[in-house]
């Protein structure tokens, strides 16, 4: 049985999505000249700071988009649902950026970004523009502790982008940045379940299958293998056994601060969200964990996936600086 979208064409969906987003979100966005694939802040690019570049494929909205603007990114790349950015939108994203101080790319870990964004920045030191990348790997149950650089960039995104965004807005130097949101990726843990599957809008036909009455723990966000299927639990349980492989990793000590980020995979609305998150705060409560700061709702999804993610970053002095500082995107402002 197909699925129910209010689309036009399959073929259609990124572009006409983001002529709707520029439609939306004039004061904050612009797409670069004859690349309607490249989404430039309005305001955040200048002479003298580090441009931020993020990107990947469309259908994890907000992600990566809604994060354009002052204080966070300054351009995102944009690719079919699911799919990396070719190299042209990733350039012409760096060179609208370029401020003279070096560009940073930012993305999740996965082959195809990896290749297409490294292309880029190869083509783009032809040009003498200075590029470093940092990949993000906040996903627990992609990889054992001990090979994390193998694991995939999820929710987390929102934690990572945002320190090191805050980092070029505060004029950093480009080693700096790097150092800054390397550290922020190494702080960062994601754990997500998953209840339902998602269709890709040219197929209409799930990506995945899962029983009625079932969940997988460590879903990926295009539908990627968890670590556990079983029968659906409650609420709570859910919330700890995420819970626990988050503090397993986090080695914190009571006192800590942390941001928290209770994520919606696309069709999970806010009431199961809120329910969660009254269970992340018990189980920080219990372990003395302080939340310095929290967000509940649509941040990194997956199409109409049912589930949800929560992601903890164990904040030090700077970190929690970089969080606050202030930022004015399409889609998020702090």
């Amino acid at each position: 049985m197909k699925t129910k979208k209010l689309i036009n064409s399959g073929a259609n969906v990124v572009d006409e999505m983001l002529q709707g987003v520029l439609a939306a979100h004039p004061d904050h966005l612009y797409a670069a000249e004859d690349m309607p694939r490249a989404i430039i802040a309005k305001n955040g690019p200048r002479k003298g700071k580090v441009g931020l570049v993020i990107g990947g494929g469309s259908g994890h909205e907000p992600t990566f988009l809604g994060f354009v603007g002052k204080g966070l990114a300054d351009a995102a790349a944009i690719g079919n649902v699911f799919a990396s950015p070719p190299p042209d939108p990733i350039i012409a994203c760096a060179k609208a950026v370029d401020g003279g101080a070096g560009v940073l790319f930012m993305y999740g870990n996965y082959a195809g970004d990896v290749m297409n964004f490294d292309m880029a920045a190869e083509m783009l030191a032809l040009d003498d523009i200075e590029v470093r990348t940092v990949l993000t790997t906040d996903d627990v149950a992609s990889a054992p502790s001990d090979q994390m650089h193998k694991r995939r960039g999820v929710a987390g995104n929102v934690f990572i982008f945002k320190a090191a965004g805050a980092a070029c807005d505060l004029l950093y130097s480009l080693d700096d940045v790097e150092r800054a949101a390397r550290h922020a990726n190494s702080r960062t843990y994601t754990m997500g379940v998953a209840l339902s599957p998602c269709s890709l809008p040219q197929t209409l036909r799930p990506n995945f299958l899962i029983g009625e009455g079932e969940m997988e723990i460590g879903m990926g966000i295009h539908g990627e293998p968890g670590v556990a299927r079983g029968p659906l639990k409650t609420a709570d349980e859910v919330t700890d056994e995420l819970m626990d492989s988050i503090l397993r990793e986090m080695n914190a000590s009571p006192g800590d601060r942390i941001a928290v980020l209770v994520n919606s995979l696309g069709s999970t609305p806010m009431m199961e969200l809120y329910i969660m998150m009254r269970r992340v705060k018990s189980r920080l409560d219990d372990t003395g964990l302080v939340i310095h700061t929290a967000l509940v709702g649509n941040y990194c999804t997956s199409l109409e996936m049912a589930g949800a993610s929560i992601t903890v970053m164990h904040l030090d002095g700077e970190l929690q600086r970089l969080i606050d500082h202030p930022c004015d995107c399409a889609m998020f402002t702090r």
